[in-house]
């Protein structure tokens, strides 16, 4: 549920994707792929980790994402088939004497939940699921999450700012006559008509995933989407709209999930815990390397989108509006101290509050005495590693 939430990411129907490779099955290396022993001076994870560790994506490779990819150097596989790419696990440009296979989510996964393939692939140790999938799931695929790589959801609503001039947020947007399509199902929305910021009778849940609807409706209407895609996409690449959007996080209207949280099943935390409290660490720096200098992760991501050529389309405009807009809007930061990657309790109390009713609504069996402290945990977190500040 949560996973669809995000893969309507504009496929972009209105964009050519002419130049895209023809997809393939098969598998296109760089190099070897061993990496037996670690460098010298690099974390050893090799005595305390599985060979290989497997993480799944929510979607296709892009910028968000792009702290996955910084895990991996110049000498990787890619396998366009399974829309995977692995390589030794590199940690500050030394190998750990692992290796690590990033598996792309949405179409590559017939758009199934993470949580579900935690459970059902075994290649996999760890993937993002957000705190709202966490608590949904939890009776039928619990698990706990250790590394939290977005500070802010990216999801927001966005309008057109020349309809609707007086609108500044979501709260704003609800008391005009704007109709908000959306993907049915989403439990930001749940939040959103619950506490009255959004009339049910202005929404829509049969959003597809392009802008055709959106164009159609000469902004009257608005849209979801992410603040570190869309506000680029439709002013540079909808040729039909061709100016910029207004748009308010969900996280700001109310709803602070966090999004992407990496996240391993809950009956192999015990086992993974070795591993895990030498390999979060690494996971925090990647992030730092990354957003210090995005671009061979970038190179890497744009690669991977032409071999996978699922349909998503992605360039270099919307991977460098991604990176500066994830740091102008707060999408990653430290929070409220100087770490990157840990998780508050009462946000995620905070969550447990909005959603459990929702939930209960709905129908959908929640682990009996599911409390917070049961889908997140902050043990494997350095609290030295963060992002410098501006």
């Amino acid at each position: 549920m949560r996973r669809t939430s995000r893969s309507v990411l504009v496929l972009a129907a209105s964009v050519s994707i002419t130049g895209l490779a023809a997809c393939s099955s098969g598998t296109t290396s760089t190099g070897s792929g061993d990496a037996t022993t670690a460098a010298a001076g690099a974390v050893d994870l090799a005595s305390v980790c599985p060979a290989k560790i497997g993480i799944q994506t929510d979607w296709n490779p892009e910028s968000e994402h792009g702290h996955l990819y910084q895990l991996l150097g110049s000498d990787y596989t890619i396998n366009a088939g399974n829309k995977s790419v692995s390589g030794p696990l590199m940690s500050k440009g030394k190998a750990t004497g692992i290796q690590v296979m990033i598996q792309s989510g949405g179409p590559a996964i017939g758009f199934q939940t993470v949580s579900s393939q935690l459970y059902a692939n075994a290649d996999i140790n760890m993937g993002y699921v957000s705190t709202d999938e966490a608590i949904s799931v939890s009776a039928k695929t619990p698990s706990v999450a250790v590394f939290a790589p977005l500070e802010k959801n990216p999801q927001m609503i966005m309008w057109d700012p020349a309809t609707y001039p007086q609108v500044k947020t979501i709260a704003d947007l609800g008391k005009t006559s704007a109709v908000v399509r959306y993907f049915g199902g989403a439990a930001y929305m749940d939040y959103l008509i619950g506490a009255n910021i959004i009339p049910k009778s202005h929404t829509d849940g049969g959003y597809d995933g392009t802008p055709a609807s959106f164009v159609a409706a000469g902004g009257k209407d608005a849209q979801q989407g992410f603040a570190s895609a869309e506000p680029y996409i439709y002013q540079n690449e909808v040729k039909a709209w061709g100016k910029p959007v207004a748009y308010q996080l969900v996280h700001d209207a109310g709803f602070p999930t966090y999004a992407a949280a990496l996240a391993v099943k809950k009956d192999k935390l015990a086992s993974l815990t070795p591993c895990l409290k030498k390999l979060v660490p690494v996971l925090q720096q990647a992030e730092v390397d990354f957003f210090a200098d995005p671009a061979p992760a970038e190179k890497l991501i744009l690669e991977l989108v032409t071999e996978y050529n699922t349909g998503w389309v992605y360039s270099q405009g919307v991977a460098d509006f991604s990176v500066a807009t994830m740091k102008k809007d707060g999408l990653v930061g430290n929070g409220a101290d100087s770490t990157i990657g840990n998780f508050e309790p009462e946000r995620v109390q905070k969550m447990f509050d909005i959603t459990t009713p929702i939930y209960a609504k709905a129908g959908t069996k929640i682990a009996e005495g599911l409390k917070p402290g049961d889908i997140y945990t902050n043990d494997f977190i350095d609290p030295s590693i963060g992002l410098p500040k501006s």
